[in-house]
């Protein structure tokens, strides 16, 4: 599943380059109020696109999460950084967990030219390492990177529980999966030089307060973590799926 708003130069590649790698049933594209001319691009694609209205990472990723049914869900940004072959590190780990989540920080794959200098690296990798203290995670290197695999079931445990709808929506995935115990494991990936500017990372001043905004979500979280895991744990999927 590929989310998109500024993603128009970049996202009919990497659509190919998924289904180059013949293991994958269903490239899911949400378009959300994404740039002219991107539902062209995907349209020369086999790809499957969705327009999700509501503005906003999260409001994204939970629409293909309702729109994806297979036994596997894989979130991936379509801006060139990742490579789409890195997906078989991911999924070697899923017969023994239910959630895989790359890393970006660490440096042998980080790429010259990536958006990945020492705030990002090391604010990411402290966050992290709150992540671990606080809440007595397994290991965790990066909190903000896009590319993950998860269970069906996980999917529908995240779309229970999660709240929000910007950026910070793929932490409260992250945390969702500590504070439930799901069996996860972090995988570094690589990261490349991103195909024209982000929209988050691409300003200093909207990289800031996003990080303290994470903060404030993983504390948060963590006074609430019992009411948490008493809320519903299963998404009641909706008979109808619609495609657009």
């Amino acid at each position: 599943m590929l989310p998109t708003y500024n993603e128009k130069d970049s996202i009919a590649e990497c659509i190919r380059q998924f289904e180059a790698l013949g293991i994958i049933d269903e490239v899911i594209v949400v378009n959300n109020n994404a740039a002219a001319g991107t539902s062209e691009e995907v349209a020369k694609t086999g790809a499957r696109e969705v327009i999700e209205h509501t503005q906003g990472y999260g409001a994204a990723i939970k629409r293909g999460l309702r729109e994806a049914n297979t036994d596997l869900v894989a979130i991936c940004e379509p801006d060139g950084t990742f490579n789409p072959a890195d997906i078989r590190k991911l999924l070697a780990f899923m017969p023994e967990c239910e959630y895989v989540v790359g890393s970006r920080t660490v440096s042998n794959f980080i790429w010259d030219g990536a958006n990945m200098g020492w705030f990002l690296q090391w604010g990411n990798w402290a966050v992290a390492k709150m992540i671990e203290l606080i809440y007595n995670s397994p290991y965790l290197s990066d909190v903000g990177c896009t590319f993950r695999v998860m269970t069906r079931e996980q999917a529908d445990m995240i779309l229970a529980k999660s709240k929000l709808d910007g950026s910070a929506y793929g932490l409260e995935m992250l945390i969702l999966a500590v504070i439930m115990r799901s069996k996860f494991v972090q995988v570094p990936v690589n990261y490349h030089e991103r195909v024209g500017v982000s929209s988050v990372t691409g300003d200093l001043g909207k990289t800031i307060k996003l990080g303290f905004g994470m903060i404030w979500l993983m504390l948060k979280m963590r006074m609430k973590r019992r009411k948490i895991r008493q809320m519903s744990p299963v998404y009641v999927r909706p008979l109808a799926r619609s495609t657009r």
